[in-house]
Parts: C-alpha cells; sequence; structure tokens
C-alpha cells in the first residue's frame, strides 16, 4: 500500500504530483515554516523539482510508503505534507503552510494517516520536534502521542545544537514500548518534568 488518499471531513489527502509544483514551492520555500525542519527553504524552481524528485517520486516507487499532500477539498490545491519513515523508528513529520496555522488543519490530516498506519500493521510512530517549536509538540499531543524523552543533537545541514522533544504513538498492543534510538544516540538525554 502506498499512499493511499484519505479523506477527512475538510481534508483529501493523497500523492503529491508534478502539477503540484507551485504549491510545493509556497510549503518549502518559506523560512519561517521551515524554520523548524532538517533542510533549508528552496529557493528555486528547479530545487523544488529536485525536493519532489527525491522525497516524493522516489516513495512513490516503493511498494509501501506514506508520502501526503494535505489539500483542502474546496480546491484540491497542497496546502502542508504528512510523511512516516518506513524504516525504524517511523519518524512522522509534517509542515504546513503558515497562512493555515491554528485551525487544526494538521491535527486533522495527522489523525486520519495514524488510522491508515494502525489498520496497516504499522507497530509504532515516533516524531521529535524542537523544544523551541511547542506547537508541534501540541500536534503529538492532539493525535495521542505521549512525550518519552529530550536529547540533544548538533542538527544538519544547519550546524546547530538543538534539544528535541521525541514523542511516540504505539498503534499495537505493546504500550510499553519505548524507542531508544535517539536517546542511545545522543550523549545529552534527559527526561523532562511537566511536558
Amino acid at each position: 500500500m502506498n499512499t493511499p488518499t484519505l479523506e477527512t471531513e475538510r481534508l483529501i489527502l493523497r500523492k503529491f504530483t508534478e502539477n503540484d509544483l507551485k504549491a510545493m514551492y509556497l510549503i518549502y520555500s518559506d523560512k519561517e515554516v521551515n524554520r523548524f525542519l532538517p533542510w533549508f527553504p528552496v529557493k528555486s524552481m528547479e530545487e523544488m523539482w529536485k525536493l519532489f524528485e527525491e522525497r516524493y517520486m522516489a516513495q512513490y516507487t516503493r511498494p509501501q510508503a506514506y508520502a501526503y499532500a494535505v489539500c483542502l477539498k474546496k480546491d484540491h490545491i497542497p496546502v502542508g505534507y504528512i510523511h512516516v519513515d518506513m524504516e525504524e523508528p517511523h519518524d512522522f513529520g509534517y509542515g504546513l503552510r503558515k497562512e493555515f496555522w491554528h485551525q487544526g488543519i494538521m491535527t486533522e490530516a495527522a489523525r486520519a494517516v495514524t488510522e491508515q498506519l494502525k489498520k496497516d500493521g504499522i507497530p509504532y510512530i515516533t516524531a521529535t520536534h524542537d523544544r523551541n517549536n511547542p506547537r508541534s509538540g501540541g500536534v503529538m499531543k492532539r493525535i495521542g502521542m505521549e512525550y518519552q524523552y529530550s536529547y540533544e543533537e548538533q542538527w544538519q545541514p544547519k550546524d546547530i545544537l538543538v534539544t528535541f522533544r521525541m514523542y511516540q504513538l504505539n498503534l499495537d498492543e505493546q504500550e510499553d514500548r519505548v524507542c531508544k534510538k535517539y536517546w542511545d544516540g545522543s550523549e545529552v538525554h534527559f527526561i523532562e518534568a511537566d511536558i
């Protein structure tokens, strides 16, 4: 199963196509939208095309992938994205144009995707956010993810020291599973109180 189309009350979640490049550029070129993401904003349509090929077209050739365009039903134009890595720790990532922030769009989309993942037998997902970006953690909490721990990483390619908070949602019956990949990979790790 590769990125099956999903529908919610307000949204259509589907694969990106070549026709979406201009809409994708609005998402991936915005400095504020990409501030807390592990890449620099794209600066040209040529860079956007390369990102589309590497991050989306390559995923769509795999037997199983989840690389969604988040579109409003009214026009089917992408305003954001959600992706889930197939390799453990099944990293769950998302981004949304800032004009659509604070409307519950990403929470609505993320709930639909996690339901599909559960149906498809994905055992769990993880997601991390920069401690300085608590709104991203808010989305994680609203879809049922639970805070596990924090860790420091010298983040590339931006080469900045970041404290990340790691959240996890077990989609199977193993409620006590905690992915330790980030904990084990960081010399500085700890559990914060009152998250």
